[in-house]
This record gives C-alpha cells, sequence and structure tokens, in this order.
C-alpha cells in the first residue's frame, strides 16, 4: 500500500513525530480497509497540523472577502467590477486569488449567473440585473495554502422559484456535510446531496464535481454529488476537500460556452445553484475551513 517505515523513524506526514506515536495505528486500521476493497486515500493528500493551520488562515480570507462582497452587490453593478473588489480585499488580507490565470482562467473570481452553472467570466459588459441569482466563487492563496468557497446572492426581486433552488442547494450542502466523519465514505456525502435535490425536483449535475484542495488549487480526490453510500474514497482525519453540488431546476445536462471556453451553461436555459465550502476531516467529525 505504502512505503514502510520503522516505528521509530520520523513519522510520514512530516510532524516530527516517531512513526509509533503519530500515524502508525493510523496506517494499520488504513491498511484493513484496503484489504475490504476500499478505495483509500494517498499519504500525500493527508494534510498535517502545520498544513491544517495554513489551510484554515487561507480559508479566514477567502471568508472575509465572501462577507465583503455580499455587501457590496447591487442591481445595476457590473460583474467586472464584482472581479476587481474581490482583487482588490483578497490582497489588502494579504492573500492571492487562486483562479487569477489558473490554466488561463483571466479573472479573480467565477460569478455565475442564473443558468450559468459555473465558472463565469467577469465582464464589463454583463451586469446584475432584478431578479437574477448569481454564484460568487472565491478562492485563495495564502502563503502557498489554498482554499475555496462560494455562496449565492439573490439579487432585487427573485422569484420564489429561484430563491427556493437556492435554498434547497445550500440544504444539500449542509445535509452531505453532516455525513463527513472519518471512516465513513465520500458517497455517503453524494447520495445525500443528490437525495435531497431529487426529492425537491431538482437535478444535480454529474460530470462537474468537488475536489481536494490545500497544498494545490485542485488535488486529488474528484468528488462526485450522484454517488452512493458506502463508495467512493475513505474518509480519514486529515483529508480535505469542497462540497460543492450544481444543482439545477431543470436538465442535469450542461454546455461549455465554445467562445470562452470557460463558462458551463445548463442544456435548457434553466437556472442553476451551488453552494461551496472547504471541509476538514478530523478526529471526531469535520470542520468547515472555509464557507
Amino acid at each position: 500500500m505504502q512505503k514502510k517505515i520503522g516505528r521509530n523513524d520520523l513519522c510520514w506526514c512530516e510532524s516530527g513525530m516517531k512513526y509509533k506515536k503519530c500515524h502508525e495505528s493510523f496506517d494499520e486500521k488504513l491498511s484493513w480497509y484496503e484489504t475490504q476493497g476500499c478505495m483509500i486515500p494517498s499519504r500525500k493528500i493527508i494534510k498535517n497540523t502545520e498544513q491544517i493551520m495554513g489551510i484554515r488562515k487561507s480559508g479566514e480570507i477567502n471568508r472575509a472577502v465572501l462577507d465583503f462582497i455580499s455587501d457590496q452587490l447591487r442591481v445595476g453593478m457590473t460583474t467586472e467590477q464584482i472581479d476587481h473588489l474581490i482583487y482588490e480585499k483578497t490582497v489588502a488580507l494579504g492573500g492571492l486569488p487562486a483562479p487569477l490565470n489558473f490554466e488561463g482562467f483571466p479573472k479573480s473570481v467565477c460569478t455565475s449567473i442564473n443558468d450559468q452553472v459555473c465558472h463565469g467570466i467577469p465582464s464589463s459588459e454583463v451586469y446584475l440585473k432584478d431578479g437574477d441569482i448569481i454564484n460568487i466563487d472565491v478562492s485563495t492563496i495564502y502563503q502557498g495554502y489554498f482554499s475555496d468557497s462560494s455562496r449565492m446572492f439573490c439579487i432585487g426581486n427573485v422569484s420564489p422559484e429561484k430563491k427556493k433552488l437556492v435554498a434547497v442547494t445550500k440544504e444539500c450542502v449542509e445535509l452531505g456535510l453532516a455525513q463527513i466523519k472519518p471512516w465513513g465514505f465520500l458517497g455517503d456525502m453524494g447520495q445525500a446531496v443528490h437525495e435531497h435535490a431529487k426529492n425537491n425536483g431538482y437535478t444535480v449535475v454529474p460530470e462537474i464535481g468537488g475536489h481536494g484542495i490545500g497544498l494545490q488549487f485542485h488535488e486529488e480526490p474528484w468528488v462526485s454529488y450522484v454517488s452512493k453510500k458506502g463508495t467512493d474514497m475513505l474518509l480519514v482525519p486529515g483529508l480535505v476537500f469542497t462540497i460543492e453540488p450544481m444543482v439545477n431546476m431543470g436538465t442535469d445536462q450542461v454546455f461549455v460556452d465554445d467562445n470562452d471556453g470557460w463558462t458551463i451553461y445548463t442544456a435548457d436555459g434553466m437556472p442553476s445553484a451551488q453552494w461551496e465550502i472547504t471541509v476538514l476531516v478530523t478526529d471526531s467529525g469535520h470542520e468547515i475551513l472555509a464557507d
């Protein structure tokens, strides 16, 4: 499974502790789950105490930026203005916007409105209109540590149907989060998310998921929200990833804008909503590192 290490050697997690007092019993338990056919995480994505502290600080900045922008939104504002404010606030707090120039993405934040599922690019030509719903997806780098979270915002007089979609999507995240505990499975969370969306008449986009995060923007595991309980990666203390289901009012089918190569839309033009958090699996349950 993993490279063997002596009990009196320093632990592989770089905690500075001897292996026998740090991750030896953890690895023994992990090895047992592997013999049962479970998908187990590699050591490289298990975060140590120092790394968790860095990701937590990054998440604090990420949360503060979203708190800040929530007070600035108004009808008539451009998404380009949102982008500028996000950049300036992130830098002022000591961070850097992770999306900027990531794989060619040209802006500091994703702004996805109505039928835009995700990865909307801020523009000086896109104005917030009365009745819009918008997802603002903020990601922060702080001293090399990454965090990621997004929120939905209702602009002006939003229809009851859109408000319900926004509310139910947030409930999906909360119900999924309740399933995050050590020695459970990612699929436990995925099934909870999917069932709640379906029970409310919505669909969940199957091909776009969450991701591990912390030392890089996107790490293993890939996180599905249409999975089944007892499947996917084993949840272990030190694992950090995002919960960010994309819930559609209509079909779960989507397409990518050919013009910009980034923005993803619902195939039927119906609204979509998304909330995102960064979560850590702990010894006793979970901790939200960014929301």
